[in-house]
């Protein structure tokens, strides 16, 4: 384990009535799912990122992933499904099977409602390779607006969700403290050949792809903000020596919990970081490692 400390930002005010005793409700956490996407650039591996809308009522103006909250269509049983079963995911993720489908389903889900990138294919060892063809766009706001769910799409398209191009990485919850508490699992994918992520969501104003010791030091300098589990996982992806190498590697699924501490009469955010671990499953989809 290893103990890092971060300052609680814009929830200052917040934090300090927390340590007080003025505030002592407690949200209850939403379920949810996030997915670094990556590549290799010139400069390294790059992550693809957003930067959220100053409007959104939880991390405004931050800098993410796409993601977001478990849907209860995610956890459809005839969702189709190549790679590690959701029985298998249920073990690496350290929850029951149906929490375990449900998680991936919207770790998937997301990363193509807000970015256009669909890890799915025809078969257990093909991705969807071109998707600018308009009826995409028109499957992604159907999806958004609910009136369709993951599974209903992939099924009359002919599709399976490909779990093994998914490995994970951390598991984060909110600290008590936040008015907006959610439960993240967060999930590493190689971006598929051929498919371009975009801008296409509404709750973003930015959408690129990032050098990771590039916003490092903008975040240090100040000039963008991001919360401490973006913060050591865009620090994970720095360190990484290629694409492939980090999303064949695995995380922890131990849950990460800040505490909120006081230290020298300002509120700041402690957390145990727990030590990456090898992953012992074989996967199909190029050789890479998955998760149990």
């Amino acid at each position: 384990m290893s103990r890092r400390e971060f300052t609680v930002g814009p929830l200052g005010e917040r934090a300090r009535a927390w340590l007080s005793g003025e505030v002592a409700d407690v949200a209850q956490p939403r379920s949810a799912a996030t997915v670094m996407l990556v590549r290799d650039g010139v400069e390294g591996v790059e992550v693809f990122m957003l930067r959220r809308v100053a409007t959104m009522a939880f991390a405004p103006r931050m800098w993410v992933f796409p993601g977001g909250g478990v849907d209860p269509r995610d956890d459809e049983p005839d969702l189709p499904w190549a790679g590690p079963s959701p029985q298998e995911w249920a073990q690496a993720l350290g929850c029951d099977e149906g929490m375990a489908r449900a998680l991936v389903s919207a770790a998937v889900r997301e990363v193509f409602e807000e970015c256009g990138v669909l890890l799915a294919g025809p078969s257990s060892d093909t991705v969807v390779a071109d998707l600018r063809d308009p009826e995409w766009d028109r499957e992604r706001v159907a999806l958004l607006d609910r009136q369709q769910s993951l599974s209903q799409l992939l099924i009359r398209r002919g599709l399976v969700l490909r779990s093994d191009l998914l490995s994970v990485r951390a598991h984060w919850l909110t600290p008590e403290f936040e008015p907006k508490r959610y439960d993240t699992w967060f999930f590493a994918a190689l971006l598929p050949s051929g498919q371009i992520p975009d801008d296409g969501t509404s709750e973003a104003d930015v959408a690129e792809w990032t050098v990771p010791n590039v916003l490092l030091a903008k975040h240090r300098a100040g000039a963008v903000l991001m919360l401490p589990p973006t913060i050591v996982s865009v620090e994970d992806v720095a360190g990484a020596m290629s694409a492939a190498s980090f999303v064949a590697s695995t995380g922890s699924s131990s849950v990460i919990k800040p505490d909120l501490l006081e230290r020298a009469g300002q509120a700041v955010m402690s957390v145990d970081l727990p030590e990456r671990v090898p992953s012992p499953v074989t996967r199909s989809g190029g050789g890479r490692r998955g998760c149990r």
